[in-house]
């Protein structure tokens, strides 16, 4: 069970803090079951609310560690980038990779697609409007968690990530 203050990654939301551990006051609900209050990092000015016995099928997970957080940004070189052996899975592939809330798998499509890009732009051809989604989509994910967990702000976390595999 997660505590006022903690960070959590919830599904699309991204990172998330715990504001409360309460019971809602909502007619139609019933009044001893206990609900997270959570601000997404991305939306301070906004709640969300969700069951502490975890009814919903949304992935709700703590950030990394410092330590692991550290170990995933030392280990980005050797990371494998997606397959994709048929070209019309590729956005489905994407997809689940984003609502994994999985960082190895969010680094997995920014290689991807910084790959892919690379090529398509060596034989002349542009990125495509879906591969640049899901590469902001990834990065966004990526360095939100990084920079709460290490302590960075998120406009840093490029240029750290690149110090460090180096």
């Amino acid at each position: 069970m997660f505590q006022k203050g903690d960070y959590v990654v919830y599904g699309v939301k991204g990172v998330c803090e715990v504001l409360d551990v309460t019971c809602l006051n909502v007619p139609g609900i019933p009044k001893d079951k206990q609900y997270y209050v959570l601000r997404p990092n991305s939306q301070k000015d906004s709640k969300v609310f969700i069951p502490v016995d975890g009814e919903k099928k949304t992935v709700l997970r703590p950030i990394l560690t410092k330590e692991e957080a550290n170990k995933l940004v030392d280990m980005i070189p050797d990371v494998e980038e997606l397959w994709v052996a048929n070209e019309k899975q590729r956005e489905e592939q994407y997809k689940e990779a984003i609502r994994s809330c999985e960082c190895r798998e969010w680094v997995k499509i920014i290689k991807t697609l910084y790959l892919r890009k690379q090529k398509r732009l060596a034989e002349g051809r542009k990125t495509t409007a879906m591969d640049e989604k899901y590469f902001r989509l990834a990065e966004a994910n990526l360095h939100e968690e990084l920079a709460v967990s290490l302590g960075i702000p998120k406009n840093e976390m490029e240029h750290y990530i690149e110090a460090h595999i180096r």
